[in-house]
């Protein structure tokens, strides 16, 4: 069984979708896990941070991260770009083992927003962080809003290229 994890950069819509397109998509040969970011409570990146140590919910994240068999980073866009929760968790990530790039090397992963703006500036934001830190991004996007509701059509067509690449 292939296991995937939904991570949401937020505790509103972001993680409501999330836990839509968990509903949606788990079967009997895939198995789907939502991470809230914010539940993590991860404290704000920085040298001097890191000093105190690795944070245990991020060396937890990165090992979910490596076993996984491909991911769904959602996040909503905050002034044309990612929330500030995301480039931290990936932050925070990227500094848990030797190899900074060790658990997004050749993930296959979807980004996706719930934006109350257009959203395409975080896709396109997601998508050129998350390929910078090693993950095959599919070109294919999660885009819903207050104006346009989740497309299961498109959602499915998402998922399958996610089975197929991971």
């Amino acid at each position: 069984m292939k296991n995937y994890l939904i991570l949401a950069a937020s505790s509103g819509k972001n993680l409501e979708l999330a836990n839509k397109i968990k509903e949606h998509a788990t079967n009997d040969k895939t198995s789907f896990e939502v991470v809230d970011l914010e539940g993590l409570a991860l404290p704000l990146y920085s040298p001097n941070a890191e000093k105190s140590g690795i944070p245990e919910n991020a060396s937890e994240l990165a090992t979910k991260l490596i076993k996984a068999s491909g991911l769904i980073f959602l996040s909503p866009e905050y002034n044309g770009s990612t929330a500030p929760l995301f480039n931290n968790t990936i932050a925070w990530i990227s500094r848990t083992g030797d190899d900074w790039r060790e658990a997004f090397n050749d993930k296959v992963t979807v980004v996706g927003t719930h934006s109350g703006g257009g959203g395409h500036q975080v896709l396109s934001h997601m998508q050129d962080q998350l390929s910078y830190v090693g993950c095959n991004v599919i070109g294919r996007k999660i885009l819903t809003s207050y104006a346009k509701e989740l497309n299961l059509e498109s959602l499915d067509d998402v998922l399958n290229r996610l089975y197929k690449l991971s």
